[in-house]
């Protein structure tokens, strides 16, 4: 398992919610002290631990966010600080099981420190060692230090974890009011400037407000600080209701604003009071659409490749038929069909052979889209090219397989007849519906269009000779509406560096976005094929709005899906959408690639046809 630095340095990272929040609804009485259940109730304290890990979240905190001798004391357990935190720190790492980081939770004291109260600055730092103490002995990957009011306070804490441990990650998050100012009155940069000294590894802000005021200071925030942020919110503000405390913001309405979070520069997310493993979840669906695994743990390198001089290194004219009708620049139709969820491929190949009589250049197969578990892309592709005779276009995904495992289909693949590909990264199994399946991610498909090219000179990627090279038509994929578009163009302009041909878009609803991007690659002379996708309903346009990433849908689309009733009504509506898409891009693009949700090719031929 990646450590807590190593993800941050390169991922989006998911904190679990309200620990207390949870163990509340499970029948514990406000007058309780949740810290205690670590002794006398473990099984509950892993089960909060074990919904929040199925919920999908990347780090769980321990039940120890009250556990010093201060709020310890009116429950008789002043003396038990220790047991109380080494305990709060097995109970999560056992749940953890090493496939989910775990961090040590430390608040406030409870108490006024000095220049306001009795305790003075040393007292209050032991009593954080005490804590912290525990903690690391149970075996925490790393430390939050959170809630807190009070800089001076969370100085101590600071301090106190740096004396006892240099190395181990600290998240330093304050509590803010809605005027964007710590509770105490003390301003966001006063936050950054005095903490500096002890070297915290992230930064940010949790509890009190919802998710609105959090992304308001945010902005303000991320100009003050170049240390990751993290932004942990309330679900709103609790109301009174039948003698319980309710939170009021749904998990989609958290979900959304994480979204809007990680957009801002947010690194961490997740929730505090009044969040709970549907609250994660949602989240966690939100977040991982915009960004699969950024960091991968082998590149292969993109040195210029040199075949040897036996090998002839086919051109764009011998490539395919779809590679040579790319290069004689005449416009080339692909359709994406998914592969069927069970053994039989019927349906599919009824599809292709209907599509290919209207005169579809190419079908296009994805690789587990969604990460889902379907029947291979690779044999439907072999079915199709020898079934139906019109050309597929297979995605490669780098999720699943090793570097070996992906030379070894591609060269299948060659030799199935299969000439034309789409290298991609692959979204993150914790997407589908296997959320624990172990992802490889070796390359990503920067890398993997590098290994494509090296088999397309005759040489397998440690630069040995296959003899009879490949002659793959290599096509990337590329999203106009990424999040950060200057990072998205350098990715493009890298993966043409190691040996693309074509290139494919996301799916565009706004044409104004993409126009704006090809603006961006004018420098890139690759064929663009533009990815079209005929919304079926209201509720499928929320999605492609909200969770594919890069996918923005107007307002006025919106509008007008919102306004069918019926099934029928608003797959008539998409495809209509869609056609308009086509006949406003098909005259500045190289091609399209239309998708068909649920298989209904029909919308295809109207598309096209209209």
């Amino acid at each position: 398992m990646k450590s807590f630095k190593d993800r941050l340095n390169n991922e989006i990272i998911i904190f679990d919610g309200g620990v207390g929040t949870c163990l509340y609804d499970k029948g514990i009485f406000i007058n309780t002290c949740f810290d205690e259940l670590n002794l006398i109730n473990p099984d509950l304290v892993r089960e909060v631990h074990r919904d929040y890990i199925g919920a999908g979240a990347d780090v769980i905190e321990t039940n120890t966010f009250g556990a010093n001798r201060f709020k310890l004391a009116p429950h008789g357990l002043e003396k038990k600080v220790h047991e109380v935190n080494l305990a709060g720190a097995r109970l999560a790492v056992a749940a953890a099981a090493g496939q989910t980081l775990v961090a040590g939770s430390v608040g406030p004291l409870g108490v006024q420190i000095e220049p306001l109260g009795k305790v003075s600055l040393d007292e209050a730092k032991e009593c954080f060692k005490e804590q912290v103490r525990g903690l690391l002995e149970g075996g925490v990957d790393l430390i939050i230090l959170e809630t807190f009011a009070l800089l001076p306070e969370l100085q101590q804490a600071l301090r106190a974890v740096r004396e006892l441990c240099t190395t181990v990650p600290v998240v330093a998050q304050v509590t803010i009011g809605d005027d964007g100012r710590m509770l105490s009155g003390g301003t966001l940069a006063s936050f950054i400037a005095g903490v500096l000294e002890f070297q915290p590894d992230v930064v940010g802000m949790n509890c009190s407000v919802g998710p609105k005021a959090m992304m308001e200071a945010l902005e303000e925030l991320k100009h003050l600080t170049h240390l990751p942020i993290s932004v942990q919110p309330n679900a709103g503000l609790p109301q009174t209701v039948g003698g319980r405390n309710i939170y009021m913001s749904s998990p989609e309405y958290m979900a959304e604003y994480s979204k809007r979070f990680i957009q801002a520069g947010a690194t961490i997310v997740g929730g505090c009071c009044g969040t709970d493993p549907t609250h994660i979840k949602a989240i966690r669906r939100a977040v991982s659409a915009l960004q699969p695994t950024k960091r991968m743990d082998l590149q292969i390198s993109a040195l210029e490749v040199t075949a040897p001089v036996e090998v002839h290194v086919a051109s764009m004219a011998e490539k395919s038929r779809l590679s040579n009708k790319l290069l004689r620049k005449q416009f080339v139709t692909l359709v994406e069909l998914v592969s069927p969820k069970g053994v039989n491929p019927m349906k599919e190949l009824d599809k292709a052979r209907k599509l290919h009589h209207f005169g579809i250049d190419a079908i296009n197969i994805p690789d587990g889209p969604r990460a889902s578990a379907r029947m291979s892309a690779l044999a439907l592709t072999a079915l199709i090219q020898r079934e139906i005779g019109i050309e597929p276009v297979l995605h490669v995904a780098c999720r699943d397989r090793n570097v070996i495992g992906l030379q070894s289909d591609l060269l299948g693949a060659w030799a199935l007849g299969i000439r034309n590909l789409i290298a991609i990264t692959g979204d993150p199994p914790k997407l589908g519906n296997y959320p624990d399946a172990t992802a490889v991610f070796d390359v990503d498909a920067i890398g993997l269009v590098n290994l494509i090219n090296r088999l397309n000179h005759g040489l397998d990627l440690a630069g040995n000779p296959i003899g009879e090279p490949t002659a793959f038509n290599i096509g990337v994929g590329v999203n106009p509406g990424a999040l950060n578009p200057d990072e998205e163009v350098r990715r493009l302009d890298w993966k043409v560096e190691a040996g693309a041909d074509y290139i494919v878009t996301q799916p565009v609803f706004d044409v104004r976005i993409l126009e704006s991007f090809v603006k961006r690659i004018q420098h890139i002379k690759l064929p663009i094929l533009c990815g079209i996708w005929p919304l079926i309903s209201f509720r499928n346009a929320e999605f492609m709005n909200n969770e594919v990433p890069g996918c923005s849908v107007p307002d006025e689309l919106l509008d007008r899906m919102r306004r069918t009733t019926t099934k029928e009504e608003g797959f008539a509506e998409g495809v209509k959408i869609a056609s308009e898409t086509f006949q406003k891009i098909k005259g500045e693009f190289a091609g399209v690639q239309l998708s068909a949700p649920m298989g209904r090719i029909e919308g295809i031929f109207q598309i096209l046809g209209g």
